[in-house]
């Protein structure tokens, strides 16, 4: 009898490709995409972006000013909401097509919450961002953030819990014409008496 358990040879061959590549064949449809995909002038388009942005009222009124768009986000912002105000009526529609709003399923007495996976995901990538960008320069936002790490969240859901609450705001002053004012947002926190203030009394 052995006294000691022996272990595979490391150096033995893997039946297995050493990655997701050597699993795609050369005659694979995936292939097609990639050098299309590849052959995109990706700049010259992101600049065409840029430009038809700016000519759209919304941009310089609603989109351009957000803390932390700048002229990378604001232009995707501007393309997520669109200029149809009858499309998104309500804040929760826009939050459940971009995936930001997460599933609540029940089953008995039993109740979970997961990802969105039906959503276009380079809209709520766009959310996402932006509500990252806002941590450092909002104030609220970065409230919020410290918030929903005090709960124990990991950033991920922090950053999602506060892109959650970015659509709402945002969504207001999209319907109503009417930029986004930190300011005036800061003091109906006040009035509501938010608990958000004892994360903003934290960053003073």
């Amino acid at each position: 009898m052995k006294r000691f358990i022996e272990g595979e040879n490391r150096f033995q061959c893997t039946l297995f490709p050493e990655s997701l590549e050597d699993y795609i064949a050369a005659d694979n449809p995936v292939r097609a995409i990639d050098a299309f995909v590849d052959g995109l002038d990706l700049k010259r388009f992101d600049g065409e972006i840029a430009v038809t942005a700016q000519k759209l009222p919304d941009y310089d009124l609603l989109f351009r000013p957000l803390p932390g768009a700048a002229k990378v986000l604001a232009p995707r912002l501007l393309a997520a909401f669109g200029e149809d105000r009858q499309r998104y009526p309500q804040a929760d529609a826009l939050q459940k097509y971009s995936g930001i709003a997460p599933v609540t399923k029940h089953s008995g007495q039993s109740t979970w919450v997961h990802w969105r996976w039906q959503c276009p995901t380079f809209v709520r990538q766009t959310f996402v961002d932006w509500a990252a960008q806002t941590i450092n320069k909002s104030a609220w936002a970065g409230a919020c953030y410290r918030q929903q790490g005090a709960k124990g969240c990991s950033y991920q859901v922090a950053v999602r819990a506060l892109a959650f609450k970015w659509i709402r705001i945002l969504h207001r002053c999209w319907q109503n014409r009417t930029p986004y004012d930190e300011s005036k947002y800061l003091e109906a926190l006040r009035r509501k008496g938010s608990p958000l203030l004892k994360y903003l009394a934290h960053s003073a």
